[in-house]
């Protein structure tokens, strides 16, 4: 799926040398990321995997312009992200739902707020809804649902708005594992599918945080390992695996497995610092 950037085209996504400086409640200054290089390619689906902590999510709120670097930059389409742009998708872990509207009234929303007639918002939430299988629950509220419909609801609400970029917080990692994989085939199935009605569009960008990195290498084109924080990049890892993927069988391919292997040799090692950090802070 990923066509990349044309020779001298600009990326979609780009962090130069972005820096994340908070300051905690007791005063004391706290670095997320520092130094940060990462490029996202047009149509690229990019997984990004490093220890608890360690500033995964802060990367995609550079991204998304929730907040800004420190130091560095953050360009989208080559100009510089400032505040929230309304191509930008973001599926939170915890669902961003309103527990009073109905399922079509959630995804509808957003069209709605970009400005979008009442009844063609209706008309693309039913057939967004009808493409991730719940055109039956439109009426039904958040709390009638299972956890995988509401993630379905969720990706619903972000693929109808027709995002060029798509930022995913460790969407799936409270559903069961049976589920969990359900869920990432729809989310290939919708990702191939998301060209919507952009001139000239291709499948969004994306920038998916997991700690999942069996997840990871499944769904992606290239899987970014982060050092233990604050967050950097330590190595980027292609995925050769052939397109259109499901999940479940080609982790039984060889080449998943010898992924697995190469990725977590780099991987364990920032897991295993962080987990001294946090004994020697116990100590």
């Amino acid at each position: 799926m990923n066509s990349g950037n044309p020779p001298g085209g600009v990326p979609a996504i780009e962090l130069r040398g972005a820096s994340k400086v908070f300051r905690t409640p007791s005063g004391e200054v706290h670095t997320a990321v520092r130094d940060l290089d990462l490029t996202v390619g047009r149509g690229e689906f990019v997984a990004v995997v490093g220890p608890t902590g360690c500033g995964k999510s802060t990367t995609l709120t550079l991204v998304s312009g929730l907040e800004e670097p420190t130091e560095g930059e953050v360009l989208i389409d080559g100009g510089p992200v400032e505040g929230i742009r309304p191509e930008v998708g973001f599926v939170f872990q915890q669902d961003a739902v309103f527990p009073w509207r109905t399922v079509l009234s959630n995804v509808a929303a957003g069209p709605r707020f970009r400005g979008v007639p009442k009844a063609e918002a209706r008309a693309r939430a039913r057939d967004w809804l009808g493409r991730v299988g719940l055109a039956a629950f439109a009426d039904r509220y958040p709390h009638q649902l299972s956890g995988g419909q509401r993630k379905r609801v969720a990706l619903a609400q972000t693929f109808v708005n027709d995002p060029a970029i798509l930022l995913m917080d460790e969407p799936f990692s409270a559903l069961d594992v049976q589920t969990r994989a359900l869920m990432s085939d729809e989310l290939l199935e919708l990702w191939g599918g998301s060209r919507g009605s952009r001139p000239g569009a291709q499948a969004a960008s994306v920038v998916f945080v997991t700690h999942d990195l069996e997840e990871a290498i499944a769904l992606a084109d290239k899987v970014v390992v982060m050092t233990a924080g604050p967050a950097t990049v330590k190595q980027v890892f292609p995925i050769g695996l052939p397109r259109p993927r499901k999940v479940e069988s080609v982790r039984l391919e060889p080449q998943f497995v010898e992924l697995y292997r190469e990725i977590w040799a780099c991987l364990g090692e920032e897991v295993r610092i962080t987990r001294e950090r946090g004994a020697a802070r116990v100590a």
